[in-house]
C-alpha cells in the first residue's frame, strides 16, 4: 500500500530535478563515449511514478520489459544493455541482451546496481549513474573489445519515462 501511494503522489517534475538537462547530457556524453569502446549498446532509462498497471510487478519485470518497449534487443549482435532506474523506489536494474549474458555472469550486472543504488542513497544520482556506466564500460570491453566496424544502433540519449 506504502508502495502505490509513493508512485501515485510523486509528480514527475521530480525526475527532472533528480536528473536535469545537464546532467542527461552528461549521461549521454558518457554513453557515447564508452560505446566507442566495446561493441555493446547501452540505454539509460529512468522512471519516477510507475503506471497503475506497473505497480504490481517487480523492478526487474519492469525493467524486462521496458528492454522490449525501447528496443534495447534490435541489435545486430544481440549486444544491448538497458540500465534502468526506478527512481522512487531507488532501485536499479541491469537487463542485458543474450549476446551479453553468454559471456557476463548476472552476478556482475547486480555488483554495479548495488553500487549505484548506494550513491542514491546519498542522493548523488548522477555521479552515482556515472559510476555505473564506467563499470559497464569496464565489463564490455574486457568481453566485447571494439574492433573494425563498430555502429551506434541504439541513441545515446537518456530516456525519461
Amino acid at each position: 500500500m506504502v508502495r502505490l501511494v509513493r508512485h501515485l503522489l510523486i509528480p514527475d517534475w521530480w525526475v527532472r530535478k533528480s536528473f536535469p538537462r545537464s546532467a542527461l547530457e552528461r549521461i549521454g556524453q558518457a554513453i557515447a563515449g564508452s560505446e566507442r569502446l566495446h561493441h555493446g549498446e547501452i540505454c539509460f532509462a529512468v522512471e519516477g511514478g510507475l503506471p497503475l498497471q506497473a505497480l504490481s510487478a517487480s523492478c526487474r519485470a519492469r525493467a524486462e520489459e521496458l528492454f522490449g518497449l525501447l528496443k534495447v534487443w534490435d541489435t545486430a549482435g544481440n549486444c544491448g544493455v538497458l540500465l534502468y532506474v526506478q527512481l522512487v523506489d531507488r532501485d536499479i536494474e541491469i537487463v542485458a541482451d543474450r549476446g551479453i549474458a553468454a559471456r557476463v555472469a548476472q552476478s556482475e550486472w547486480e555488483a554495479i546496481c548495488r553500487v549505484m543504488e548506494e550513491s542514491f542513497r546519498k542522493n548523488e544520482f548522477v555521479s552515482g549513474t556515472l559510476e555505473g556506466i564506467e563499470r559497464i564500460t569496464t565489463l564490455l570491453a574486457r568481453n566485447f573489445p571494439a574492433e573494425g566496424v563498430n555502429p551506434n544502433e541504439l541513441p545515446d540519449r537518456p530516456r525519461l519515462l
